[in-house]
């Protein structure tokens, strides 16, 4: 199912961990049970480890006790290089750990080798617990799936498989239930929990007539739904899609360590067995000091902390993301969040709420009202913002058979024949006629103009409204250090307003899809680092898709968006913009941190050991220490509550 499944076990094979941090598919729990004997096991370990410790002066039976907490806590990597070695896998993580400790014992380092193993033990069980609460959030998006749909068969209510039901059937949603299926409400009143859609904890009132989607939780009341896409194109089945395939985007970072895992392994074990055999050559044949050097060197070779923490990390980045509404589809954007040096915006539905209303009607030669009709008739098909706010305006219902060869021109408006008259509703691009004066007005919002018959009829002004937290989110993105600049296809005045009103000072206006797309591009050509495009994914998916960083907001319900973007956005909150901006940052500063902490030990204390300036106890420090360290920190991204 995941492209890059493959390349995520080579990390694992050489890491030989349990629970794999950079396989984003998730995976069944640990029941409750076990986890509490795993941890009970590891506490009990400790105990009499830190006993033995303390006995071992005055005891000489010592030995037994650390062979036997030996076996305890390296059990399940001796059993993994049992079954790595009969796959051929020779060198991995649990290959190195087993010989180091036998030699360990074999030099009567006893309480080295049993650190080592239980030390491990203790990294793998954080490791698991860190993995297990990051899926969380990205499992609860997967779990959006309904197991079944509720339809009416011969007077009694069935379940069926979602993927069974056809566009059109109407289907029961009870209280307590998912709904299985995008669709619109034509009976009933309730409240929908759209939380694992959109992060949105608050209910969203529905009734009849509205549009509910896949994935909600009805609340209180039973609806009925008549369903508008097949499951396989509904708004769940594009979520978990993406969710799935997340993986395959992967950051350089964890390119390089897929294939630093690959060679690095085998090398530090030749370069061990050179320290045990050939350096006593030269050494007067004193096999036991370099023998015990090279245990040290092994030990300290693990690439644990890198091959755990680095995919880690990046999993704790995504689930961070996700607890906030903000899907990332692979750990390569957050690495690009934190080089995007410019945004651009759309403007409508992105920085404006998008909610058109009329403002004013100025006709010329024909009553408002008629101009009104011809402008909603020809309108009515179009599912454009501006054409809901002139339905809404007008109020009544078009008549089918009144309106015919509808044509849309795309950035322009709409063509139509509305009893039998020519009507053309849209910017003064597509109408003509329009009288100079008209043009010289400074319009204070969008402006549809219309023609009938070839002859211009007036102008409908639709005003739209600035998100209340769109000024601060431009704010903080410039004080995060990004350039902010402004793409919209309506005219300068009302671009200008829009912008001075958000402190955006380099705005482009009158644009056409392809015009956003070139300006975008001079962007990317001018900018010092990445650019990234938030637009609403409707008629934004060139723009998305040209961006360096394609985000799409307000994407619940859009296709285009989940399917174009490379983050989206699940609800219409700007300031997310700044999460996933943070977010992504901060992941990547903990995972640097990581690689600069255990390259830079590990590389000293296997400098040391060469010398005999190392102990096994160093060894264990440079190794299993700085994992813990390296996993510590990494679930800072995991369990940070807000940014």
């Amino acid at each position: 199912m995941l492209e890059s499944k493959e390349e995520t076990c080579v990390i694992h094979q050489h890491c030989g961990c349990s629970a794999c941090a950079c396989e984003l598919e998730p995976e069944e729990e640990k029941d409750e049970g076990q986890d509490k004997k795993e941890f009970l096991t590891l506490c009990i370990s400790a105990v009499l480890f830190l006993t033995a410790m303390v006995l071992k002066p005055y005891y000489s039976f010592h030995l037994p006790v650390f062979l036997a907490l030996y076996i305890v806590t390296g059990a399940e990597p001796i059993i993994n290089m049992t079954k790595s070695i009969r796959r051929g896998n020779l060198f991995d993580e649990n290959t190195l750990m087993v010989v180091a400790t036998i030699g360990a014992f074999a030099t009567g380092e006893y309480a080295e080798g049993v650190a080592i193993m239980l030390f491990y033990r203790v990294g793998e069980y954080l490791q698991e617990a860190a993995v297990r609460r990051s899926r969380k959030s990205i499992k609860s998006l997967v779990s959006l799936k309904p197991d079944y749909a509720n339809i009416m068969e011969n007077g009694k209510m069935v379940r069926v498989d979602p993927e069974n039901v056809q566009v059109g059937d109407i289907i029961i949603v009870n209280p307590g239930e998912k709904v299985p299926l995008d669709g619109r409400v034509v009976k009933g009143i309730s409240n929908l929990n759209t939380s694992a859609l959109t992060g949105e904890s608050l209910p969203a009132p529905v009734s009849e007539g509205d549009g509910i989607y896949a994935g909600s939780l009805n609340i209180d009341g039973v609806i009925e739904v008549e369903v508008t896409k097949p499951f396989a194109e509904s708004t769940v089945s594009k979520i978990m899609e993406l969710v799935e395939n997340a993986s395959r985007k992967k950051a350089p970072q964890e390119k390089f360590i897929t294939k630093f895992a690959r060679f690095y392994t085998p090398a530090v074990v030749g370069v061990a067995a050179l320290i045990a055999f050939a350096a006593p050559l030269f050494d007067n044949f004193d096999f036991g000091t370099w023998i015990y050097r090279a245990l040290v060197f092994l030990v300290v070779s693990c690439p644990c902390a890198l091959v755990i923490s680095i995919p880690l990390g990046f999993f704790g980045g995504v689930g961070a993301a996700a607890r906030r509404g903000v899907l990332v589809k692979g750990s390569t954007y957050l690495d690009s969040l934190r080089m995007v040096k410019t945004v651009v915006f759309d403007k409508t539905g992105t920085l404006t709420t998008g909610s058109f209303t009329i403002d004013k009607i100025i006709s010329d030669g024909m009553e408002s009202g008629e101009l009104l009709f011809y402008a909603a008739a020809a309108e009515s098909h179009s599912s454009h913002p501006v054409a809901k706010a002139i339905a809404a305006g007008y109020g009544k219902e078009i008549q089918e058979d009144a309106v015919e060869n509808i044509a849309e021109v795309p950035g322009c408006g709409v063509r139509a024949t509305v009893n039998g008259r020519q009507v053309a509703a849209g910017n003064k691009r597509l109408i003509s006629g329009i009288p100079e004066g008209v043009l010289n007005e400074k319009m204070p919002a969008t402006t549809v103009f219309v023609s009938v018959d070839g002859v211009y009829c007036g102008r409908i002004d639709i005003k739209d409204t600035i998100k209340s937290n769109a000024e601060k989110t431009i704010e903080e993105l410039k004080s995060a250090g990004i350039d902010v600049v402004m793409l919209t296809g309506d005219n300068g005045h009302t671009a200008a307003e829009v912008a001075a009103k958000l402190g955006i000072t380099r705005f482009y206006h009158s644009l056409l899809p392809q015009g956003k797309v070139q300006k975008l591009e001079e962007e990317k050509n001018s900018a010092n680092g990445l650019v990234a495009f938030v637009g609403d994914g409707i008629n934004d998916t060139p723009v998305l898709a040209a961006a360096d960083v394609g985000i799409a907001m307000g994407a619940l319900g859009s296709d285009s968006a989940i399917e174009a973007a490379d983050i989206v956005i699940m609800d219409d909150d700007i300031s997310r913009i700044n999460t996933a901006v943070k977010t992504g940052r901060r992941t990547i500063h903990i995972i640097n941190q990581n690689i600069y902490l255990a390259l830079g030990v590990k590389l000293l204390v296997m400098l040391l050991s060469v010398f005999g300036d190392a102990s096994m106890w160093a060894a264990v420090f440079a190794d299993v220490g700085v994992a813990l360290i390296a996993i510590l920190n990494s679930m800072r991204l995991i369990w940070k509550r807000s940014n």
